[in-house]
């Protein structure tokens, strides 16, 4: 072999090794970087653990605690009561205006609109059963009416009367 060919060997090896040794190094830090990667828990094993330092059973403080839980419980009833939408009233003008006017007016979402057509099959079933689904909601083939018109805060009076008044002022 000529002298310029083993020149060329000699550094092509240097470059090959230090390639090697970069490779080298490059696999031990992903190494380590991998290392600090928390491990993924499974959600059973967390469940588990959850139940494991659930409380198991509360302190009772005697009369001065039941007397503290009564009071605010009734807190939290006086405050639940004065949320009362439409402020409690049983007008039912005032909450149909309020409320159920923008889908019974239209007929939005299948609503039946305030005229004795829509009414008929409805009118059938009895007042019962269109207050019960004026509360609890309802979905069928011509449309849905959501619990309470939409409005949680409206007590079951407060939609009879409102469904008593529609009733009452069907053209």
């Amino acid at each position: 072999m000529r002298n310029y060919d083993l020149e060329f060997l000699k550094k092509f090896s240097m470059v090959i090794g230090f390639l090697v040794v970069v490779t080298v190094g490059l696999m031990i830090g992903a190494y380590f970087v991998h290392k600090q990667i928390p491990p993924e828990i499974d959600p059973a094993v967390a469940q588990r653990q959850l139940n494991r330092i659930a409380p198991v059973g509360a302190v009772y403080a005697g009369s001065t605690g039941a007397a503290s839980q009564a009071a605010a419980a009734a807190a939290a009833a006086a405050k639940a009561a004065s949320q009362v939408a439409y402020g409690g009233t049983l007008d039912g003008a005032v909450i149909f205006d309020g409320l159920c006017a923008g889908c019974h007016k239209s007929g939005a979402g299948g609503a039946p609109t305030m005229d004795q057509a829509h009414w008929g099959p409805r009118l059938a079933q009895g007042k019962d059963t269109l207050h019960k689904h004026a509360i609890e909601g309802f979905t069928g083939a011509a449309g849905v009416m959501p619990p309470k018109g939409g409005n949680p805060a409206l007590t079951d009076e407060q939609v009879i009367a409102t469904v008593d008044w529609m009733l009452g002022n069907l053209k």
